[in-house]
């Protein structure tokens, strides 16, 4: 179960026939009395960011950080449609609005899918309320929710983190275009401890930097990265640090499964550096590391080429001495002070033929720490985007 877990919350998943073939595209998660709770979002630092975008962010801003419930579609972005792509998604959220009996600001829009295709506003509206009848609080009717919005997704993603005495649920779609700071990527976490619209915002904050933030498949940032998340309140207050530690958890849950069903990839690669001179350094640098084309092609080829490593090390924009770099595949160091170092090949080749890889980078100037999830570059990734997609 997974965002119907906490106490107060329902979701729906069906068809509204945005994508072909009778594939589920429309998704409900509300309150299950239509109540407007606390409520919190993160969005895209895309400068053109798409329709549902503005709206949720709007209606955010109108409600002082409460909503009733969000939905969501798939198959299209409804991005860079102008005014038009502005008024389907108010009409969305007004819709599901009426079904859910609450107001149309207290209910906030996801989308996802091509970009510049004019969105089938008239398509969808007439299945809102047909879709958002069904919901419901069992684990059934979350996982309908979860598959109506993937798209080149292979598999649902959901989670379930029990705190003391409350519980956080959450479920996302993303295999692509995933990149800082954001990682296309949408979520929408639940839970029923007591917390209110300020501290759910700080929260969120904190728990997607080590998760989503710290995501990259291939360096895109999408017009339509979005993280929710509503406080239904019915658990109680949870004891101090406990909220913040679930939640935490559960985004880290959703980061890791969606580098796992990455477009095309065959390896799931950690990227770690410690020892820099700042943690922002190191983040950087990790960073610099995880997006190289040239060391993403390396991990494809099962190659522990640490050249390429040190390379990008270099031109991360950070301090660094390459008299003290230390680099290692899967704990065994292969490059010593700059300069290749005697190893454990057959080690080494164990573990880059596997499906998780980790790198860490030891740069010797500082306590400076920092971690980045990344996957190889495959011939599976270029097959998806080579067309429109």
């Amino acid at each position: 179960m997974s965002v119907t877990g906490p106490a107060g919350f329902v979701a729906a998943g069906g068809v509204a026939g945005i994508k072909p073939g009778g594939t589920p595209d429309l998704a409900i998660v509300a309150t299950a009395d239509g109540r407007p709770v606390p409520a919190a979002g993160v969005f895209t630092s895309n400068l053109a960011p798409a329709a549902p975008v503005i709206v949720s962010r709007e209606h955010l801003a109108a409600s002082g950080g409460l909503a009733a419930g969000i939905v969501l579609t798939s198959g299209n972005a409804n991005a860079a449609n102008g005014a038009a792509g502005r008024e389907a998604a108010e009409l969305l959220c007004a819709l599901a609005a009426e079904e859910l009996g609450a107001a149309a600001e207290h209910v906030l829009v996801c989308q996802t899918g091509l970009i510049g295709v004019p969105f089938p506003i008239d398509v969808a509206a007439a299945s809102i309320g047909r879709v958002a009848s069904t919901r419901g609080p069992d684990e059934s009717d979350a996982a309908a929710a979860a598959h109506a919005i993937l798209t080149t997704d292979t598999v649902a993603k959901q989670a379930l983190v029990e705190g003391p005495g409350f519980c956080v649920g959450a479920m996302a779609k993303g295999a692509a275009m995933l990149a800082p700071n954001m990682a296309t990527m949408l979520a929408v976490l639940t839970t029923d401890a007591q917390v209110g619209p300020g501290e759910l915002s700080a929260a969120l904050l904190a728990a997607i930097g080590p998760s989503f933030n710290s995501l990259s498949v291939d360096g895109c940032t999408s017009t339509n990265d979005t993280v929710l998340v509503l406080a239904s309140g019915l658990a109680g207050r949870p004891r101090p640090g406990a909220f913040e530690e679930a939640l935490g958890e559960a985004c880290a849950s959703l980061a890791a499964q969606m580098a796992e069903d990455a477009e095309g990839a065959t390896k799931v690669v950690r990227i770690v550096v410690r020892g820099a001179a700042s943690d922002a350094d190191a983040h950087r640098a990790a960073r610099k590391v995880g997006e190289s084309q040239l060391v993403k092609c390396s991990f494809n080829g099962e190659d522990p080429y640490w050249g390429r490593v040190l390379s990008e090390l270099g031109t991360a924009g950070i301090a660094l001495d390459p008299d003290q770099v230390r680099i290692s595949y899967g704990g065994v160091a292969v490059c010593e002070g700059g300069t290749a170092a005697l190893h454990d090949e057959e080690a080494v080749r164990v573990h880059m033929a596997g499906r998780h890889i980790e790198v860490l980078c030891e740069l010797g100037l500082g306590s400076g720490s920092g971690a980045i999830l990344t996957t190889d570059l495959g011939y599976g990734y270029i097959d998806e985007n080579r067309t429109t997609s």
